[in-house]
């Protein structure tokens, strides 16, 4: 019998872009057969926010990150050429001309496709991001459980 083959990403960046491409790599290599983690620290989270205004109580300096953070994928700008918010309107434009995935789409792809998407716990707490805030169906873990994914993959990526 074949060991299961592994693959981990730290997502750490909340650029469109730079996320796009974790998703892409990670829905490609469950095509390879590969056990799929995305654990999303820091600006990575952003990814995995929901997209409506969710009330909950947090502190001034949490209300500030909440406000200064994009929520969801589909307000994340880019890397390079964001002009203002005008890169990721035409980035986007792009992909749909190649009749490409979006990076919503690409999300939830991985999640149907059993792609493991983990929450940075010590993250949460620093900038204040609670739970509701974000998407269903994603596991909570802090860096020790990361460490055991990517101890046991074949790759093991930092975005």
């Amino acid at each position: 019998m074949t060991e299961k083959k592994r693959t981990t990403i730290v997502l750490f960046s909340g650029d469109y872009d730079k996320t796009m491409a974790a998703y892409i790599i990670a829905n490609g290599a469950v095509a390879y057969d590969h056990e799929v983690t995305i654990f999303h620290t820091f600006w990575g989270l952003n990814a995995l926010r929901k997209e409506d205004k969710v009330q909950v109580k947090k502190g001034v300096i949490e209300k500030m990150f909440g406000k200064m953070m994009p929520r969801g994928a589909n307000r994340m700008g880019l890397s390079k050429m964001n002009f203002a918010g005008m890169g990721p309107k035409m980035i986007k434009g792009v992909i749909k001309k190649h009749q490409a995935l979006p990076l919503p789409n690409l999300i939830e792809m991985g999640r149907d496709q059993g792609i493991k998407l983990v929450a940075c716990t010590m993250t949460m707490d620093l900038l204040g991001l609670q739970k509701e805030e974000l998407s269903e169906d994603i596991e909570y873990a802090g860096v020790a459980a990361y460490l055991g994914d990517a101890e046991e993959g074949n790759v093991n990526l930092f975005i």
